[in-house]
């Protein structure tokens, strides 16, 4: 599987980045040129079945991580730190459950380990009822789209995965039917045989409710070394509304694990 990648940085440790589920690489480029100008070398991946990256496979967290392990390889990158948000998060976790011992640290953002209901059921209902051969523009199918998400800042991050084709028409970056489908799988529960060592980072926004204070000793047994960091006034998309927050909490987190 060659997935899609941009690289930032030419020098220093690497550090790979995963989005989330409806996202893709670009989500992450000012926090990457951030992050790399600290001397880091950023990879910053589309995983199958969004953005550029095939649209093959299952959609999984296995996948995900055996994806992930292929890349590391095929990039030859030695003990890469991996940053993870939302199912992003999901995969890193998996992969450490996986491939223990073969990256340096872990930065899950605002995702937990447990199994979380599917709440995208409507969001699904209206990119489907996008006719992608009908439209002439990009605010035509945000019109159509308002019908079933009222909040633009969604329909914003949804709508940069639609793109015009050269034949004309319109297309999606990511599988929207594999995510029709299979989107259950994004939200089952990360399991473990044995509790896994290394540091890790939980950064969590302080409006959202992905995890818990309840959830900490839970996280902590499956991951021991784990600490918790939580960005006041930001909800689950904590990078992109408190950015200098969130990368203060990751780079203080090199500086002190790593």
């Amino acid at each position: 599987m060659q997935l899609n990648f941009k690289q930032v940085g030419k020098h220093g440790k690497p550090v790979i980045i995963l989005h989330g589920v409806f996202g893709l690489l670009d989500n992450w480029s000012g926090i990457s040129k951030t992050i790399a100008e600290l001397g880091y070398r950023v990879y910053l991946v589309d995983q199958r079945n969004h953005g550029r990256s095939p649209h093959a496979g299952p959609l999984d967290f296995h996948t995900f991580a055996a994806d992930l392990k292929e890349f590391i390889a095929e990039h030859h990158l030695e003990n890469p730190i991996l940053i993870g948000h939302s199912m992003g998060g999901k995969t890193v976790m998996q992969y450490a459950v996986t491939y223990p011992g073969t990256y340096e640290a872990l930065v899950v953002v605002d995702i937990g380990p447990k199994g979380y209901p599917i709440h995208h059921a409507r969001i699904l209902e209206g990119l489907n009822a996008i006719p992608l051969d009908k439209i002439e523009s990009r605010n035509e199918a945000d019109e159509l789209l308002r019908e079933y998400e009222p909040i633009l800042a969604v329909r914003q991050f949804l709508l940069k995965n639609l793109y015009r084709k050269d034949e004309g028409g319109f297309a999606w970056r990511f599988n929207l039917p594999l995510l029709t489908t299979d989107m259950a799988n994004v939200g089952q529960e990360i399991t473990y045989e044995t509790p896994i060592p290394g540091p890790v980072l939980f950064i969590r926004g302080e409006k959202s409710n992905y995890i818990k204070d309840e959830d900490f000793a839970e996280i902590q047994e499956m991951f021991p070394d784990a600490r918790f960091e939580t960005i006041a006034d930001a909800g689950h998309w904590v990078q992109a509304e408190k950015p200098k927050e969130f990368v203060a909490a990751v780079t203080g987190f090199f500086d002190e694990a790593i």
